[in-house]
């Protein structure tokens, strides 16, 4: 008798098993972004950062990268305006950094929607905000114009940038430690401080880190 409840505990463990790892790789599946070769770098795994979640998101720590010369540390991009923008021309200010792309329906909508209030609460007081897309073949710098007007972005303070896509994908990865791909990146605003070193990483859905961003942003100015 012992022997048949042996088995028939072995089978219902052996099915439980083949289910859970049935619904693991549908869940993989379903999963879209970089692949694992596409991602070069994120210190936190990278593949819950694009979850949508109504709960409170917990952001990783920025990290030092490696001392690396093939690493990136510093980024050329081209504004709307058609100028070239570098990391090196935001020094001595804090900024926001942010990934979007303009064809986006909704959520880069809405966060673009907050990046403009915080525009409007930081105006004149030494804050930019840089919005970097990730789909640069159809973000031409003319398209970034109309869609920068959209939303009021003053041309000084809030800055978008397009490049070639390779690049923007090492520029998210190695400089600001975000996983971005072709129409794909994370809801996390970057913060970085006067020196150019990350400060931190807010998850913009989330109201409390969305006022942490702002506590954060006026200690830099204090």
């Amino acid at each position: 008798m012992k022997t048949a409840v042996n088995v028939v505990g072995i089978l219902l463990v052996g099915v439980g098993l083949g289910l859970a790892i049935r619904q693991l790789r549908g869940s993989l599946v379903e999963v879209k972004g970089p692949g694992p070769d596409e991602v070069v770098f994120t210190n936190d795994g990278g593949a819950e950062a694009n979850a949508l979640t109504s709960g409170e998101v917990e952001n990783p720590t920025p990290v030092k990268p490696p001392e690396d010369a093939n690493w990136l540390s510093e980024f050329e991009l081209t504004e709307r305006s058609g100028e070239t923008v570098s990391s090196g021309d935001l020094l001595g200010q804090p900024y926001v950094v942010s990934f979007f792309y303009s064809t986006c329906p909704s959520i880069c909508v809405q966060q673009n929607q907050t990046l403009q209030t915080l525009q409007e609460t930081f105006a004149d007081r030494g804050v930019r905000f840089v919005a970097i897309s990730v789909d640069p073949e159809t973000d031409t710098p003319a398209v970034l114009r109309e869609y920068a007007a959209r939303f009021g972005a003053d041309e000084e303070q809030w800055l978008f940038l397009t490049g070639d896509l390779n690049y923007i994908r090492r520029v998210g990865g190695e400089i600001f430690q975000q996983p971005v791909n072709k129409q794909f990146h994370t809801e996390r605003f970057v913060l970085v401080d006067p020196q150019g070193e990350i400060e931190g990483f807010y998850t913009w859905t989330e109201k409390r880190q969305l006022q942490a961003l702002e506590e954060s942003i006026e200690q830099m100015l204090d």
